[in-house]
């Protein structure tokens, strides 16, 4: 384990940026996260402002692990990528498309609360119909009951779904929206994401035999080293996702998708493109479909122009000194 660093090392390292994107996502407008310039290179913390310091505190340790250890060599040098279309009215659908370059697989938000599955049969069918060959799957955020998933699927399976993301909240809940899809013969695969993500054990998952497939993100795993291990000793296929990231933090998540023995599905790398701005001139979005692996730095003039300052500012340094203690605490025992 990476020893860590001092304190006063990582604030006098962190820049506080907010970023505005182009459509609302996860219910915000713009993302605000820390940028940490180590010896190693740039990395990001940026949990959700709802994770208390227990689960911040994985995020900081994948971000010190990118800035202070640095990344395992790469497998590959070109990383598929899929579109991210939000929960936005069907007839927005194109122009969502739109921001990407070649879309070979697409991932559909639904189950939006405050919305009808109608809504989600709209909004997949126009990404089918703008995309006849392209490879859609959903992601539910489990925001669906078991019996909720089940017939949402199986109407949704019309659209020849690659796989449905976490489709309900728990586990058991997912052996059994599983089980019921297998018994009724409808073919769509069943994807792990909090199920992975957020629990415990992340193993969990894959030892209730409640996933074809895990979905695995950088940060909350605690760095791209553990998502490895995590994803060997489950022994099931792995996609990489990132959790609206900037460039800095989709750089973790390539890292991982290139150290990855196999990668057989596109990855869920592609969220830069649903931000109005970023803090490399360059960013890491995908050509042709692929993201190509390489290092990025933030420019000096888009760190200035998107800092942020005065209470927000300091919120985040707070939130990076409690989210330390815990990492600390941990190495203490």
């Amino acid at each position: 384990m990476l020893p860590l660093p001092d304190l006063d090392e990582l604030i006098a390292a962190s820049h506080v940026v907010i970023l505005p994107m182009r459509v609302r996502f996860r219910g915000i407008m713009s993302r605000e996260m820390v940028l940490l310039n180590g010896p190693s290179g740039w990395s990001e913390f940026s949990p959700f402002t709802e994770y208390d310091d227990a689960e911040s505190a994985r995020w900081l340790a994948a971000a010190i692990e990118a800035g202070w250890e640095g990344f395992p060599e790469p497998r590959r040098a070109l990383i598929p990528v899929n579109a991210t279309v939000p929960a936005v009215p069907a007839v927005r659908v194109p122009e969502i498309l739109a921001s990407f370059d070649t879309t070979v697989a697409v991932k559909v938000k639904v189950a939006e609360p405050g919305q009808t599955l109608d809504d989600d049969v709209a909004r997949v069918g126009a990404v089918r119909a703008a995309l006849p060959a392209a490879a859609i799957r959903v992601d539910a955020n489990g925001g669906w009951s078991v019996d909720e998933a089940v017939h949402a699927l199986t109407r949704l399976a019309d659209f020849g779904l690659e796989y449905a993301e976490q489709p309900v909240p728990d586990i058991a809940a997912l052996a059994a929206v599983r089980r019921t899809l297998a018994a009724r013969r409808v073919p769509v695969l069943i994807a792990a994401d909090e199920s992975v993500r957020k629990e415990t054990d992340p193993l969990a998952v894959a030892r209730a035999g409640a996933a074809d497939l895990i979905i695995v993100k950088v940060a909350p795993l605690r760095g791209v080293r553990r998502a490895l291990e995590i994803v060997a000793a489950a022994g099931l296929p792995a996609v990489v996702s990132s959790a609206l990231d900037s460039s800095v933090g989709i750089r973790a998540g390539v890292a991982l998708a290139a150290a990855l023995p196999e990668l057989p599905y596109a990855c869920g790398l592609g969220t830069v493109s649903l931000f109005e701005a970023d803090v490399v001139h360059d960013p890491l979005i995908a050509s042709e479909g692929h993201i190509a692996v390489r290092d990025v730095a933030p420019e000096p003039d888009l760190l200035e122009r998107y800092a942020l300052s005065g209470q927000r500012r300091s919120w985040w340094l707070d939130r990076l000194r409690r989210s330390y203690a815990v990492l600390a605490a941990e190495a203490r025992v």
